[in-house]
């Protein structure tokens, strides 16, 4: 099988295109013959070399996946050749998605929506998992609520102006203002221009100066300090990066706050969860480009580029048939 390797860490250039065996499933496991996945924030963090110790070189890296099963090990009863499925890998646990075949474990995998192809199903398995565990099971959000979405045109940000909408939230959101119509068109109520305009100033004066329920960080940088001065008295907030520099919480405090941190866990019931909402049509990822297998690593320069403009998600079309 074609496999992209990372060789050493570093930039875009350090993955290299291999031919490997393809991988045979064992007890428990399902051969997967792996039709797209995608590129997202970890995926370069991994690449550039941020978690060392929990990658051993070389390494297949990536964590999105669509596809079809070619075989299953003994012991499997959920699956069987055809069937088309879609999940996240395990994170730090095995070889990775960047390949044309992938063997994983029955109990993190979920039958594809029929409403999606397999670039859309790719886009959605890992970001799709992380805001149902940091709206529904950290966050709590609930009917009627209010929240705060940084960063609401990217790859996490726009499932999570749907999942909201869908759970009956009012929705704030900071984006450029190029994406205000976008933003709009996934269901945000209050799109601001994080560029020129204080969230904090509009949220306070949209709410009346309750302030927002939840706050979601898909960001970094100062939101952590900076979020609380939106916050409603028990308000939480839930934060999917890295806290790279320490953060002043004093504002947190005088609002009896609680944060989360969130590192998505794996397993099919949350696909099946996300599954149903895009059924019912109240959850779509977008696909803002679309990359084949060998040119993963220009899709990984591009993400990392700053103001990139990119909306959603980058795709790659591992059966080169599925490129655009």
């Amino acid at each position: 099988m074609k496999a992209i390797v990372l060789k050493s860490f570093g930039g875009p250039d350090a993955f290299e295109l291999c031919d490997l065996a393809k991988p045979v499933p064992q007890e428990g496991q399902v051969l997967v013959k792996v039709y797209a996945t995608s590129i997202n924030p970890l995926d370069y963090q991994v690449r550039r070399g941020d978690y060392p110790d929990l990658v051993p070189l070389p390494a297949i890296t990536g964590h999105d996946i669509s596809g079809v099963v070619e075989a299953v090990g003994p012991g499997v009863t959920n699956f069987a050749p055809g069937d088309e499925v879609w999940y996240t890998a395990q994170i730090f646990a095995g070889q990775g998605s960047y390949a044309e075949y992938h063997v994983a474990d029955e109990k993190i995998i979920g039958k594809k929506p029929a409403a999606l192809n397999h670039l859309e199903a790719a886009s959605l398995s890992l970001v799709g998992g992380t805001v149902w565990e940091a709206l529904v099971e950290r966050a709590g959000l609930k009917v009627g609520e209010s929240i705060l979405i940084h960063g609401g045109a990217g790859g996490v940000g726009h499932i999570a102006i749907q999942l909201a909408k869908a759970m009956g939230a009012r929705v704030f959101t900071t984006v450029r203002k190029t994406n205000f119509e976008f933003a709009k068109s996934l269901g945000a109520d209050v799109t601001i221009d994080y560029k020129n305009e204080d969230y904090a100033d509009i949220i306070m004066r949209e709410t009346a100066g309750l302030g927002v329920d939840v706050v979601l960080d898909t960001i970094g940088g100062d939101t952590l300090s900076h979020s609380p001065h939106t916050l409603a008295q028990l308000g939480r907030v839930v934060s999917i990066v890295d806290i790279a520099k320490p953060q002043n919480l004093i504002e947190a405090w005088g609002k009896n706050a609680s944060y989360h941190f969130v590192f998505t866990r794996q397993n099919r019931g949350k696909l099946d969860e996300l599954s149903r909402l895009v059924e019912r049509g109240q959850l779509k990822p977008y696909v803002g480009a679309t990359y084949s297998l060998e040119d993963i690593p220009l899709a990984h320069a591009l993400l990392e580029t700053p103001n990139n403009g990119l909306k959603g998600k980058i795709a790659i079309a591992v059966d080169p048939t599925l490129i655009p």
